[in-house]
């Protein structure tokens, strides 16, 4: 590594107080000297910057381990292909990206410093440059899809049917980016909620988030004609290749799309494996897919489905309590597979649980989750320090490998 981790962490630790500043100068240094790539922007950039300044995070996480490093950044690469990101780019976000370190730094920045960002960078567009070329005679940068059909589930739900333009592979539990002409350069993650078909048609399942832009426009605009753009499908939450073991699934709203798509997976051939869903939802108005529960469960004998919802007023503590009194009251997890899948908050509450019940760490899967924790945007750069967010989709793609889990040994 030719760049010192060590003063990068350090520089950092002086910029990241004043991150909403800094990102916001960043994006004026480029667009000022560089106005042609403001079209590659979403108009609105308050999420953008979230964005920039969360990804300089994740790759300061990562310098003392190069492998991950490199997984990361060549992931980064990869889906910087469908914001039409091109070599010649590079330079101009390195510049800018020194311009505002060095700005917020003050009497901090030292030439030493300087060199060690430069030469970061150096190996960051490195990388990225080289998984993108490496991935485009394989796969193109997104697909064109028409929607197909649409069902409202839930007032706030709706279940979208996608015809890509091509044949768009993926393996079931992996999800995609996608994005609307309603809502331009906005990208947002979710899961496939199937598994594959003769057809190539897509589901994804997508709920209403309060101030959401994409979401807003997909649940009340988008309708049947509707065009979309699809990013590659990424992430290994799939089902283990040749496992004999038991599944557990444990899902939260919409996060049954997901779920959904395993368990086509495991219906589309002979398996003798015993399957148990924890299905929680805010009340039994937000059970949106029950039919397609039922269907499945009428078609694969082995399948049970415990349904947690509480009553109609109740908050989503009294639906988190009988899932997770569901979960304790079955006993013993050891030797079962689990596959997680719901709000971000799911995936690690019900993981320290489970482990709790004998389950092993690396048997449970689920989707990459981002270390935020409030949704309120911060009012000054002491609050953005202090007070994580939650903010669910940064990072999401970026964290999530394309390759499927490795089969039974």
């Amino acid at each position: 590594m030719p760049f010192d981790p060590a003063v990068i962490r350090a520089s950092f630790a002086v910029v990241e107080r004043r991150a909403d500043h800094m990102a916001k100068y960043f994006y004026a240094h480029l667009f000022a000297h560089h106005p042609g790539v403001r079209d590659f922007f979403p108009e609105q950039m308050a999420e953008q910057r979230d964005r920039l300044f969360a990804a300089l995070t994740q790759l300061v996480l990562r310098l003392e381990n190069p492998g991950q490093l490199t997984g990361y950044l060549r992931a980064l690469g990869r889906d910087h292909r469908k914001f039409q990101a091109a070599p010649e780019h590079y330079p101009a976000v390195g510049a800018s990206l020194i311009a505002a370190l060095r700005h917020f730094s003050g009497h901090s920045w030292t030439l030493e410093i300087e060199k060690a960002w430069t030469e970061a960078f150096t190996v960051i567009a490195q990388v990225m440059t080289e998984a993108a070329a490496e991935d485009e005679p394989e796969s193109p940068a997104w697909w064109e899809a028409e929607v197909t059909n649409r069902r409202r589930g839930a007032p706030d739900v709706v279940v979208l049917t996608l015809a890509p333009d091509r044949p768009y592979p993926f393996t079931a539990g992996q999800y995609l980016s996608l994005c609307s002409p309603r809502v331009p350069r906005v990208w947002r993650p979710y899961s496939i909620a199937n598994a594959p078909r003769p057809d190539g048609s897509l589901d994804v399942h997508v709920r209403r988030v309060r101030g959401g832009l994409l979401s807003t426009a997909l649940v009340e605009d988008v309708m049947p004609g509707d065009r979309l753009r699809l990013g590659p499908a990424i992430g290994d939450a799939c089902l283990v290749p040749g496992s004999r073991r038991p599944l557990l699934a444990v899902a939260g709203g919409t996060g049954w799309g997901q779920i959904k798509a395993l368990l086509e997976d495991l219906l589309a051939a002979p398996d003798p494996r015993r399957v148990m869903v924890y299905l929680a939802a805010r009340s039994d108005a937000d059970q949106y897919d029950l039919a397609a529960v039922e269907q499945l469960v009428d078609r694969y004998s082995r399948l049970d489905v415990l349904l947690a919802a509480p009553a109609d007023g109740a908050d989503r503590t009294s639906a988190n309590g009988l899932l997770t009194d569901g979960l304790r009251a079955h006993g013993d997890w050891e030797g079962w597979d689990v596959h997680l899948s719901g709000p971000p908050g799911l995936a690690p509450e019900i993981t320290e649980l489970l482990l709790g019940l004998g389950a092993e760490p690396e048997r449970i899967r689920h989707d990459p989750v981002p270390e935020t924790l409030n949704r309120t945007r911060p009012l000054t750069s002491s609050d953005w320090f202090l007070d994580r967010r939650d903010v669910a989709w940064i990072n999401r793609t970026e964290l999530g490998r394309t390759e499927p889990p490795a089969p039974e040994e």
